[in-house]
């Protein structure tokens, strides 16, 4: 039952020629980076916008009505 996980095969060596071989950012290099990292900054702006847009509108404050 346990032998399945123990008795694999070492892909560690060709993982790392290929890693190596890549002239590109290592965050670029594993498979599906770019779309992770795409998803990480679009909410990253998203939060940083309403944090800006939150502020802004804390130092303005409201109208005075009379």
């Amino acid at each position: 039952m346990i032998d399945a996980v123990v008795n694999r095969p070492n892909y560690v060596p060709e993982r790392q020629r290929a890693y190596q071989a890549s002239h590109s950012p290592i965050y670029y290099r594993p498979p599906r980076s770019r779309l992770y990292l795409g998803a990480y900054f679009t909410l990253f702006g998203v939060g940083m916008c309403g944090t800006v847009y939150g502020i802004y509108q804390l130092t303005m404050g409201k109208p005075v009505r009379e």
